[in-house]
């Protein structure tokens, strides 16, 4: 299965990482038109443990893939990449509606 990740929420408070701000994605299913909203954490264990599969879709259309990263103090988070190369692409999604 794979998803195309279509909005963040961020959580409040001071974050070292601006990616672990990221408390909610909302996404929608290749295939099925599925949609979903998860906790960073769920979308970040389903990519790692069960190989899922999340991209985003930049604003000319090209896929960022989404990978699962982990800092050192162990904070698990999500980020795209595109060209082997980490990149902002979740940041630059909009909010999802409540």
């Amino acid at each position: 299965m794979t998803i195309r990740i279509t909005c963040i929420n961020k959580s409040g408070g001071y974050h070292a990482d601006p990616h672990h701000a990221i408390e909610r994605l909302g996404w929608v299913e290749d295939g099925t038109a599925k949609t979903g909203n998860n906790t960073r954490l769920e979308v970040y264990d389903w990519i790692k443990d069960q190989k899922g599969s999340a991209y985003v879709l930049d604003s000319r259309r090209n896929k960022a893939y989404v990978g699962t990263r982990e800092n050192a103090h162990g904070t698990k988070y999500l980020q795209t990449y595109a060209d082997q190369v980490w990149t902002d692409n979740l940041l630059a999604l909009p909010e999802c509606g409540s």
